[in-house]
């Protein structure tokens, strides 16, 4: 064939010229099935969990393509009563849980302040619980960003995000009824709900968080207990997938990421570009446009929120 009639002009290139010897190819247009389910057993204020967003962050969005995921409440902390709550943890009464948040928060440098527990504890983990079952019921993806948003609130600003007017507070600004939907979480048909996801926790075998489970077609799965380096997470999808290695997608850029997100500490995008404290401000500077963006700082980390 004359090289001449089989002309292109690459996009990326923006040169035009030959197109060389490939006359036709066959694509394939179909999403790729998303042949694994991912449970991850969790808490509001499991400060492990708070401690693996970065990587989980990472791991949905290279890998997402290969997975449904679905958010299961494990129910941390009931109610404080007579006996240890984690004796692992030396954890008795609330006081006992600031040292042990300040350490995690310290060594993941995902801030966590924790002197609520000092002077305001959180009585229990279900009602927020509670409120993310609600919500999941009529939209899931939204009910993981009123995850995200307590656990923001809790651990780096410090709220108690078991009282009525917290959880009300961060519903409202998802857009929806805050009052109704803390107030539904408040009747007998919420704990319900919440009991569900415990028999499923159990049927998971999970007795601790973040517990990570990828199951199969055939039924086969990974479970991987705690905060881990990325690369746990992708050798398990690796051995569920039981075929070639999954490739990952480029990640997304950070424009669009804190558009997603809303507000992304440092440790966040250090994760998800693979670069260092230091050079946060200047990436962040050449990625963003400087009006879509403010820097702030909390108990010493620099955090990004969106205009």
């Amino acid at each position: 064939m004359n090289s001449k009639n089989n002309m292109m002009c690459d996009l990326e290139t923006g040169v035009c010229g030959s197109a060389g010897d490939e006359d036709m190819e066959m694509i394939d247009f179909n999403q790729p099935k998303k042949a694994i389910e991912l449970y991850y057993v969790t808490d509001p204020i499991c400060s492990h969990c708070w401690a693996l967003e970065p990587v989980l962050r990472r791991f949905e969005e290279q890998y997402g393509d290969h997975f449904t995921i679905h958010t299961v409440m494990g129910g941390l902390l009931e109610k404080w009563g007579d006996g240890p709550v984690d004796p692992a943890n030396g954890i008795g009464q609330p006081s006992d849980v600031a040292g042990h948040w300040r350490e995690v928060g310290e060594y993941t440098r995902m801030p966590i302040d924790g002197s609520l527990w000092y002077d305001n504890p959180i009585h229990s983990s279900y009602p927020p619980s509670i409120v993310f079952k609600v919500i999941q019921k009529q939209n899931e993806a939204l009910a993981r960003v009123f995850l995200r948003r307590v656990r923001e609130a809790v651990f780096a600003f410090n709220q108690n995000i078991a009282e009525h007017s917290i959880l009300v507070d961060i519903v409202n600004k998802l857009g929806l009824d805050g009052e109704a939907i803390v107030k539904e979480a408040e009747q007998p048909s919420g704990q319900q709900l919440l009991n569900e996801d415990f028999v499923l926790a159990a049927k998971l075998g999970a007795r601790g968080f973040p517990t990570i489970v990828m199951i199969n077609e055939e039924n086969k799965g990974v479970k991987i207990v705690g905060s881990r380096p990325l690369e746990y997470y992708v050798s398990g999808l690796k051995q569920v997938l039981d075929s070639a290695d999954p490739q990952p997608k480029q990640q997304p850029a950070l424009s669009s990421l804190l558009e997603k997100e809303k507000l992304l500490f440092s440790k966040e995008i250090e994760v998800m570009y693979d670069l260092e404290k230091t050079e946060i401000n200047a990436f962040a500077e050449k990625e963003l446009s400087a009006n879509s963006y403010q820097v702030k700082e909390i108990l010493g980390e620099t955090y990004f929120v969106k205009q």
